[in-house]
């Protein structure tokens, strides 16, 4: 498998974003940008500031993850932060990599714990398949192929760079 060039994926769905918002992501009562932990949150942080979004928030799945028994709650994870109004509002729900469906779901779902939004769009940097729900992204840096029993892992250098690696499921 050639390798997955995570950074031409970001510029990628930073220029779909762009095209379909303009500069309405900076306006007060714009869309806003919710990042699912963890990936999700590094590559809302980061198009927050490349599209002077004033804020972002973080979307933590945990509990309503229908695997919550299997895998329980991280103690390091950062719980949901959401500095706007969920109400009436337009939330671009950002993910690093799309595959069953199963986590957007779950953050859908943590999302109308905190009100009822106008609409969610979903931003994802790669999009895998193998969808157990039918979860559609709107704005997506690329589709790839993996074989079924790799994931995709998104990472952070310190310079705020992203990478991508696969590991054995």
């Amino acid at each position: 498998m050639s390798s997955i060039d995570a950074e031409t994926l970001y510029r990628a769905l930073v220029d779909q974003i762009r095209a379909a918002f303009g500069q309405s992501l900076a306006a007060s009562d714009g869309p806003v940008l919710a990042g699912i932990y963890s990936g999700g949150v590094w590559l809302a942080e980061r198009l927050a500031q490349d599209l002077d979004a004033p804020h972002f928030g973080v979307v933590n799945v945990a509990l309503h993850r229908d695997d919550y028994a299997k895998k329980g709650l991280h103690s390091q994870a950062r719980p949901t932060e959401l500095p706007f109004d969920v109400n009436g509002r337009r939330i671009v729900l950002i993910d690093d990599v799309l595959s069953t469906g199963r986590t957007v779901r779950a953050a859908i779902n943590e999302l109308y714990d905190y009100g009822r939004p106008a609409s969610i769009d979903l931003a994802v940097l790669a999009d895998r398949g193998g969808r157990e729900m039918p979860i559609g992204a709107r704005f997506t840096g690329a589709t790839v192929e993996l074989p079924a029993n790799q994931n995709l892992v998104l990472a952070r250098r310190e310079d705020g760079a992203f990478t991508f690696t696969t590991e054995a499921r």
